[in-house]
């Protein structure tokens, strides 16, 4: 063995001659699944000990809930969508209703007008700055105005971190795309990631520590023994790569500073039982339109007898430091000061996420510090047609979501199978591509 090598041992000879791909999220399977559908001996090869990802369905009781991504945006072009139909799950096209609060409990109709007129404000503001250089998103709306708290705390929800950390030009490359139909799988949008995984060749429990890429053959070191394969696609989310989790021999410096770039950052969920009264079917309330720490609450999805509760940002940044059951402390309190309480003894925590704390994950979605948007590119861009990289932090424009993963994952593929000097008779039919 050659004395310069940092990452090598005795290969195992298991699937994946062709192609192997590191990390079994909404990317990885997608590009896994076209490379098998190609006629591809493919590994999808996966550090945890589940399938998904950011996307994680789990049962609570006779229930399903995603701890992780829970709504197909842009439901009518997104591929999820598409799929879900082609597997036989169910799509819920009911309104999201996140403009709504219900009964106007805490937040009058003439103060959420308030509200809406200083979040116009605030977008035509950002959006006339277009053409000059990027800004922090705070840079269009003043310190001081009453309703900075609140846009404050959506854009923790929508970017995972407050406006003085997210791009002008990021952000308007994701609104500009971004339609308005936002749906829901009622089987579990984690559960329908998964499934799309099923007759993969697929090896869970598998850390990647090093890529040698040194050679035409490239040697993948895992815990379970070292790899030989023609084309890695690595589909981890940008903290695996600025931690250095996962190495490469030679290194690739440009790569490392694009996902320095794009932080993840936090958005969590807290999943309360609800015992005793109805809940309106798809409700909303906001805890407390005042603060920029509150909580996105969606009253009775699907009809069941749950509040899912939405942290984001710093906020949810707080919450998992104070530890476990602040979250739930944090919610319970917002909700009975909204309905009373009466309320408190009816409110049972029954599953809740710190993502941030996640092994080989450590985060939500992406968003790009100011003047990092050509990072993704970088982040996504081969090296020497043997390396490829997707995930949603590699898309320019779905960047946060799992069709955005989806669509990286499956040109990763494209790219891949492009580079092969053959092409199987084998190929994914249009439609689900």
């Amino acid at each position: 063995m050659p004395a310069t090598s940092g990452c090598w041992s005795r290969p195992e000879r298991v699937a994946g001659a062709d192609a192997v791909v590191v990390g079994a999220g909404a990317a990885g399977i997608a590009a896994a699944r076209r490379l098998q559908e190609a006629g591809l001996d493919v590994l999808l090869v996966e550090a945890g000990n589940r399938l998904g990802g950011r996307a994680y369905s789990v049962r609570i009781e006779d229930m399903t809930v995603d701890l992780g991504c829970g709504w197909l945006h842009s439901a009518r072009r997104n591929p999820w969508t598409e799929l879900a139909g082609h597997y036989g799950f169910t799509v819920d096209r009911s309104p999201a209703n996140w403009s709504t609060q219900w009964r106007d409990l805490g937040f009058p109709p003439a103060e959420r007008h308030a509200y809406h007129e200083a979040w116009m404000r605030w977008e035509e503001a950002a959006h006339a700055a277009l053409t000059g250089p990027d800004q922090p998103l705070s840079a269009f709306i003043a310190p001081d105005d009453p309703w900075r708290p609140l846009i404050d705390a959506v854009s923790g929800y929508v970017n995972g971190a407050p406006l003085s950390r997210v791009s002008l030009h990021d952000w308007a490359a994701y609104e500009d795309s971004a339609t308005e139909d936002n749906w829901a799988v009622r089987e579990g949008y984690g559960t329908l990631v998964a499934r799309h995984a099923e007759g993969l060749a697929v090896r869970l429990d598998t850390i990647v520590t090093c890529i040698d890429h040194r050679a035409q053959t490239v040697r993948v070191e895992t815990s379970r023994g070292t790899i030989e394969t023609r084309r890695v696609i690595v589909c981890v989310p940008s903290t695996m790569l600025t931690g250095e989790r996962i190495t490469f021999d030679p290194p690739l410096p440009d790569k490392h500073a694009a996902a320095t770039a794009l932080p993840l950052g936090l958005a969590d969920k807290l999943f309360l039982h609800v015992d005793g009264t109805d809940l309106p079917d798809n409700g909303h309330l906001i805890g407390n339109p005042y603060s920029a720490c509150t909580a996105s609450y969606r009253l009775g999805p699907f009809g069941l007898p749950l509040i899912e509760c939405f942290f984001g940002g710093d906020c949810a940044e707080a919450l998992e430091t104070d530890g476990d059951g602040a979250a739930a402390d944090f919610a319970i309190s917002e909700l009975v000061a909204l309905l009373g309480s009466d309320w408190r003894a009816r409110l049972i925590p029954v599953a809740a996420t710190r993502w941030r704390a996640e092994p080989h994950i450590h985060g939500s979605y992406s968003h790009a510090h100011v003047g990092a948007v050509p990072q993704r590119a970088v982040l996504a861009a081969p090296v020497e047609d043997r390396l490829f990289f997707a995930g949603e932090a590699c898309s320019t424009h779905d960047f946060s979501t799992a069709h955005g993963a989806f669509q990286t994952g499956v040109a990763a593929a494209d790219a891949v199978i492009g580079t092969l000097p053959f092409r199987s008779r084998f190929t994914a039919p249009a439609s689900l591509a």
